[in-house]
């Protein structure tokens, strides 16, 4: 399997492609449904109590005092993101739909990744306690920004209106309580988090995989496989990689314009360049009518798995570059 450690591909992508073939065949429906919903209510719930459970008080507060690299990787994720997916409009609908242009939206509208930013800046030989604070406060902030976001960028676009703040009471009961009531119980759990790291990012991902799997067999019910076929998938992933590249650039002439130091230049690429699935997939449930999830979340979980690879040999570069300086 040497191949795939080179490609740099997440293990993780096999088990989502293995879930949407599950949902594809064998979609949840009736009562079935019913249970796998309350299921993934519970699901995500466990998912952001052990984000919050997780979360170091000490690491952000080191990191906090750096508000100008703090307020450029905001500034990538929050604002030239969702300007380029407005600069997207024109490929619509002669290259893709409608639908899948809200899906491009909406992921460019999501908070970073907390867990990947870090662990790459980390890799890299970056400013790693810039990195948690960023990350973490990119996430806290897109639970507010991120449905201010898609509602906007929706209704420049002219298509439906969202419930802004019906929606956001939502997500905070779903999303928010549960990471304040982990964070609020870290002083208990702290030592059996440490311990068993590896079963919570199972659980992570298995939380992850039992909402895909809702979401895309109510998507499979309305006919997806009907209305996206293999050149829509293949247009949406050169569209990401095109978006990636522009950001990163963007973030790495920008960081070396304003003059910060290369491990902060590379905490402004990896926390500045990246979208959260985790966030994403959950939140999505919420915004968005049952039947669109699944073709909405298509950008999000494509642009995933592209932002790993790529980020995993930039990663593999700086330190690379930053062991020949020390040589």
């Amino acid at each position: 399997m040497s191949w795939w450690r080179r490609l740099q591909i997440d293990y993780f992508l096999l088990f989502m492609l293995m879930t949407i073939m599950l949902a594809s065949f064998f979609p949840c429906q009736g009562k079935v449904k019913i249970v796998f919903q309350h299921l993934t209510t519970i699901a995500i719930a466990l998912l952001f109590f052990l984000h919050g459970a997780k979360l170091s008080r000490q690491a952000i507060l080191a990191g906090v005092g750096h508000w100008r690299l703090h307020l450029l990787i905001f500034t990538s994720t929050f604002i030239l993101f969702p300007l380029i997916g407005l600069a997207l409009k024109p490929l619509v609908p002669d290259w893709i739909s409608p639908t899948i242009y809200i899906g491009f939206l909406y992921l460019c509208a999501l908070p970073a990744t907390v867990q990947s930013a870090i662990a790459f800046t980390s890799v890299a030989g970056g400013n790693i306690a810039a990195a948690i604070c960023s990350a973490s406060a990119s996430s806290l902030l897109g639970v507010f920004l991120s449905p201010i976001l898609v509602s906007i960028l929706i209704d420049i676009d002219n298509h439906q209106q969202i419930n802004l703040l019906s929606n956001i009471g939502a997500i905070l009961l779903q999303i928010m309580l549960p990471f304040v009531l982990g964070h609020l119980f870290r002083p208990l759990m702290v030592k059996w988090i440490n311990r068993y790291r590896k079963l919570i990012t199972i659980s992570d991902r298995s939380s992850i995989l039992l909402v895909v799997y809702v979401a895309f067999s109510e998507a499979v019910i309305e006919g997806i496989w009907y209305k996206v076929d293999g050149w829509s998938l293949l247009l949406i992933a050169i569209i990401g990689c095109f978006l990636l590249a522009i950001v990163v650039l963007f973030n790495i002439f920008t960081a070396r314009y304003f003059g910060f130091s290369k491990a902060d230049e590379i905490t402004i690429v990896f926390c500045g360049s990246k979208k959260s699935l985790v966030n994403g997939v959950p939140m999505a449930n919420i915004l968005f009518p049952a039947h669109l999830v699944g073709i909405i979340l298509l950008p999000v979980m494509i642009f995933h798995q592209i932002q790993l690879m790529v980020c995993a040999v930039l990663a593999q570069r700086y330190a690379k570059r930053a062991v020949n300086v020390n040589d």
